[in-house]
């Protein structure tokens, strides 16, 4: 590669310097040296081919041992993996090929020596741009924007001379913005649209939430939470830059939305459990005031937005009190729409008047406002009685009747989005048992397709209507395995028994042994993610598998041996092995997916959820391997037999909050448990005499209960923190494991290329 006269190399936000050993990410140096940093220089030297553990042990660990090589090579690839911002399961940059070794998938660009730019030059902003200075641009604005007014006077005077030419009066942080995206996308807007999609972080920094496009698509606001005092707020970031204007430092604002004319940002404030209406400049209010033309035109006699607006406002909702955060702004500039007590309002900018726009049917409330692209309808969340589905609807702001478009299989947790075209809807939904993006036609509502770049868990979409981008927020977050005590002797609280098994929402699967010595997991800390085991406390942990892409540990009845399932490129395969030696067992050996493994209560079967009849139903197969039997014929999923091994109870669907039902084992009725609301199809355990489960209830809380089967009823044991994804228990039911998610931290994503 640098046979070509280049040392540097470009591939999504992320630049390298061969020579100097530096790696950048949007102009930000990130600390990668050592054995981390050469194993991305090998791959970056052979891209999309196959880099051996062998080629690699021999390049950089030449005279260690094959066991220190092995633990040493898995580590520096997880310090690559992390200041990457990649994922071993859904790699972006750096792709796992098991035991084999690792291949670089991202497409590379290599950078030619930069231009030295004239002295004289470097005052013209225009002359900067063409000459790809973006970089040394961008923080040369930056500085304008933090010095004071006495030592940028001339500079200030060359920049307000150019803006004067557009007759647009922003602040100087957004016309280096500006200047600096037409600088590095001029002359490649053409061959955008051939380019797939590429999703990327909007920010080097973590903590962010709900971010809003500004109309041009340029500008992003969100909300930022930060641990210093007066650093929590609203702000706002160019796309493609790391600088930041700051323009509310209240912790408690949420929601920002832009005006049509990009120049207020609207936002909810929280204080004393009463949320409020908010409008700032979207400038902060730093730019020269407005002159009297260029004034807001949605004004308003209760709050004058003239050129004399500089500061924030509070807007009043004629009595109505906001109960949501979320907020809307008409793409006409006429409505702010908000959720009341009685439905979705809307705020007009022009009298100050509040009108009703839907009006949501007992038990149920609307919130989560959303404008079509014409203005005409506003999209809303409608969420019924507990137990009903979540639906999207629609009201025309004139008031009338209102449509509902479709209703979701799972709960839906932000605010939906138009497509830009206004045919079809982006909303995050948890269907899966957890929070993602998802997509649905309005020609066809009951299809819906997940957004795969968003990966999980995501919320808080948000669509530029011009630009092609799409926004979102993910939750980076480790999880831990926790225990509680159920014998009444003892007090209920959990205790902490792995922690950070998991960079992902997919692990950690907690399963205790049959005997109760062991316990088995899920955990990419080696780089993959695999099945892992150790004591019942979490001590004394190893790793079993080696496959990649390993989930959903079962024991078998005598606590020697562990089923599982792996994703292969033929579609997902149920493994079993042997924790005293030997290789994986495949046990379905066709193309069809097969996923969530559990034995027999005898160990002579193997069940598993497969899709191979047209829709996801329970089958089995025996343990040493043969023909699978299939065992529901109405729907199943996630299937567990009972002790005495009499019947088999499953999940009715890999949604969430799914029914359980039952079935005998040797075939026959199937029948559900009116009783038993698990919140996943994972975190319910059949034990000794019922169904140990945990699902939300009323107040959102998390309930861990017990069914009685032979009584028919449930009792409450404890409340969580949160409904986990996973339960495991012992065979009494004295204990059980789940997961709970340790440090977290909410990144907003960027999708370029978004159609």
């Amino acid at each position: 590669m640098t046979g070509n006269g280049s040392n540097r190399v470009k591939f999504g936000p992320f630049e390298v310097d061969l020579h100097t050993r530096e790696l950048w990410k949007f102009g930000t140096r990130l600390k990668l040296v050592g054995q981390p940093f050469e194993i991305l220089a090998v791959l970056l030297s052979k891209p999309e081919q196959l880099v051996t553990r062998e080629e690699l042990r021999a390049r950089l660990w030449p005279g260690d041992t094959f066991v220190d090589f092995n633990h040493g090579l898995n580590a520096a690839v997880n310090k690559l993996r992390e200041a990457l911002s990649d994922s071993a399961e859904n790699p972006r940059y750096v792709e796992t090929l098991p035991r084999r070794g690792y291949r670089f998938v991202a497409a590379i660009e290599r950078i030619d020596p930069k231009p030295v730019i004239p002295t004289a030059a470097t005052s013209n902003p225009a002359v900067l741009a063409a000459a790809g200075e973006s970089i040394a641009h961008r923080t040369n604005f930056t500085r304008k924007v933090t010095s004071t007014a006495n030592g940028d006077t001339h500079r200030r005077s060359v920049v307000a001379r150019y803006l004067m030419g557009t007759g647009v009066f922003l602040s100087l942080f957004f016309a280096a913005a500006l200047l600096f995206r037409t600088s590095s996308s001029h002359g490649t807007e053409s061959s955008a649209r051939t380019t797939m999609e590429h999703t990327r972080p909007l920010l080097a920094i973590s903590d962010t939430d709900t971010p809003s496009f500004s109309p041009d698509g340029n500008f992003v606001a969100f909300f930022r939470e930060h641990s210093q005092p007066g650093e929590s707020g609203i702000y706002v970031t160019a796309v493609g830059s790391d600088q930041l204007v700051q323009l509310t430092s209240n912790g408690n604002d949420r929601n920002p939305v832009w005006s049509p004319d990009g120049r207020w940002i609207a936002f909810t404030r929280l204080v004393h459990q009463s949320y409020s209406i908010h409008l700032v400049p979207a400038d902060g209010g730093a730019e020269e005031k407005r002159k009297a033309e260029q004034s807001v035109t949605a004004t308003s006699a209760a709050f004058q937005l003239t050129s004399s607006s500089t500061k924030e406002h509070e807007l009043p909702t004629g009595g109505v009190e906001p109960i949501h955060s979320e907020l809307d702004w008409s793409p006409d500039g006429k409505f702010i729409a908000f959720a009341g007590r009685s439905g979705i309002y809307a705020l007009s900018l022009e009298d100050s008047t509040v009108r009703r726009v839907s009006d949501p049917p007992p038990m149920s409330e609307d919130w989560g406002p959303s404008f079509s692209p014409d203005s005409r309808r506003i999209m809303f969340v409608r969420n019924r009685e507990i137990g009903a589905p979540d639906e999207i609807w629609a009201a025309p702001i004139t008031g009338g009747e209102g449509v509902r478009m479709f209703s979701e299989r799972g709960r839906i947790g932000s605010t939906p989005q138009w497509s830009i075209d206004g045919n079809s809807v982006i909303f995050s939904s948890n269907r899966n048992g957890h929070p993602a993006l998802w997509r649905v036609s309005l020609d066809a509502p009951g299809s819906a397709v997940e957004i795969a770049q968003a990966g999980s868990p995501a919320w808080d979409p948000s669509v530029s209507r011009r630009g092609y981008r799409l926004a979102y927020e993910r939750l980076l977050r480790s999880m831990s395995i926790w225990q509680m005590n159920l014998s009444e002797s003892h007090e209920k609280h959990p205790f902490l028994t792995v922690s950070a098994t998991s960079d992902t929402d997919q692990g950690p699967g907690p399963q205790f042994s049959p005997d109760g010595k062991k316990l088995a997991y899920m955990s990419d800390r080696s780089g993959t993610m695999e099945i892992w085991v150790s004591n019942s406390d979490g001590s004394n942990g190893f790793q079993l598998s080696a496959v990649g892409a390993a989930g959903t540990p079962r024991w078998s009845p005598d606590s020697l041996s562990v089923a599982f399932d792996v994703t292969t490129p033929n579609g997902a395969k149920i493994v079993t092995m042997n924790l005293h030696g030997g290789g994986p067992l495949t046990l379905t050996q066709d193309a069809f997916h097969s996923v969530c493994p559990s034995w027999s209560h005898d160990g002579k079967w193997v069940y598993f959820a497969s899709p191979r009849s047209g829709e996801w139903q329970v089958w089995k197969v025996p343990a040493e391997g043969g023909t699978p039997v299939q065992i529901t014929r109405h729907g199943g999923h996630a299937a567990l037999e009972s002790p005495d091994g009499k019947y088999v109870y499953y999940a009715k669907t890999p949604m969430a909050e799914p029914e359980i039902w039952r079935v005998p084992a040797e075939g026959g009725q199937e029948t559900p448990l009116p009783l038993v609301h698990p919140g996943t199809w994972a975190s319910w355990q059949v034990v000794k005499g019922g169904i140990l489960f945990v699902g939300p209830s009323l107040g959102h809380r998390a309930v861990l209960s017990l069914y009685d089967i032979d009584r028919q009823r449930t009792t409450t044991i404890s409340v969580l923190d949160r409904v986990p994804f996973w339960l495991g228990a012992t065979p009494d039911g004295s204990t059980v494991a789940f997961d709970q998610p340790g440090q977290e931290q909410a990144q907003t994503m960027l999708v370029d290329n978004f159609r």
